[in-house]
């Protein structure tokens, strides 16, 4: 067996080694161990954690399958665009070292799993128009329970979850951001999503924006983060959210009935000047009662002719309670 497989297979065996411990151990010198080391690293096959003098190492990949087994330069563009995990230490992991991570977790086999999640990844990709936006309408419509539709386009950029692998890079990237207050997140978020966003207002020819209000008390908002980062130079329409005994969020009630009537209560739209074509953004769709509840009293008070749609992440179909954001 070749030095370099025994080095992952003794951190494997181990959960965690030093350099001390694996020249020690294996009889090998500690330069050699650290060049090893190093070229492990790089392949995403091993993680350091710590900082000198206490520095160890952990496995990234389950290595019960063949070490030599390739992953495609295909393969491996893919992951870095589609898969992303935040590791138990808080650290942003990325492409294949993520996937490795996530498979050393999971206690699955690298390669059949890589070749699972992009499988699966290409079927809900599959929904996206050549923008790289879901339509959301038609779930909009086919949620039992939402009798009015106030908007006449709704998208969003990413499902927030897939099945089996979980949320998405943006769904990921949007709950650690929301849940953390995360500015390093947030600014990841804007870099993926801003030229998008840009795109659709020009080809819809989108004259106002609404943010949705938050409903939790946070010191720092996402929604009001994405409106200065975005800086998108339009007029801005408001909206109030009306402040109760006690604040109880969509993402708190279950049914649809009860989430159709806290976004028609507590969301007031006052008299101001209407456009002719409005974009409403929020962070998520789990029913769509928000955004639809809003761009009905929009309607209402006929102060846009068209209104749109844009959730950062949404759900796959029907009513679906997103309770993390």
């Amino acid at each position: 067996m070749k030095t370099r497989d025994k080095i992952l297979r003794y951190i494997q065996k181990n959960e965690q080694s030093t350099i001390h411990s694996l020249a020690n151990d294996l009889k090998i010198s500690r330069q050699y161990a650290h060049r090893i080391i190093s070229e492990l690293e790089e392949t995403g096959l091993v993680k350091k954690m710590g900082i000198p003098p206490k520095v160890y190492y952990s496995i990234l990949a389950k290595i019960d399958e063949p070490l030599s087994k390739s992953i495609s330069y295909e393969q491996e563009r893919f992951l870095q665009e589609h898969f992303i995990v935040i590791d138990a230490l808080g650290q942003l992991l990325e492409g294949l070292i993520a996937m490795k991570y996530w498979c050393s977790k999971q206690n699955l086999l690298l390669n059949k799993t890589i070749e699972e999640f992009i499988s699966t990844r290409k079927k809900y990709l599959e929904y996206y128009n050549p923008n790289f936006l879901v339509d959301g309408l038609s779930k909009l419509k086919g949620t039992n329970g939402i009798e009015q539709i106030g908007v006449d386009c709704l998208f969003y950029l990413d499902f927030y979850a897939i099945e089996r692998f979980g949320k998405t890079r943006l769904g990921t990237l949007m709950h650690y951001a929301k849940q953390g207050q995360n500015k390093f997140l947030m600014k990841i978020i804007v870099n993926e999503i801003k030229q998008r966003i840009v795109k659709l207002i020009e080809e819809e020819a989108v004259t106002a924006i609404l943010y949705v209000p938050p409903t939790i008390k946070r010191k720092i908002q996402i929604m009001d983060f994405l409106k200065t980062q975005l800086a998108i130079d339009l007029p801005s329409i408001k909206v109030e959210k009306i402040k109760t005994q006690i604040i109880v969020p969509q993402k708190a009630l279950s049914k649809i009935f009860e989430r159709v009537a806290n976004a028609k209560n507590t969301f007031i739209v006052p008299r101001q000047q209407a456009y002719e074509h409005v974009l409403i953004i929020d962070d998520a769709i789990g029913s769509g009662a928000t955004i639809n509840e809003i761009a009905i009293k929009i309607k209402d008070k006929k102060l846009a002719n068209k209104i749109t749609g844009l959730s950062i992440t949404g759900s796959y179909k029907g009513f679906e309670v997103i309770s993390e954001l």
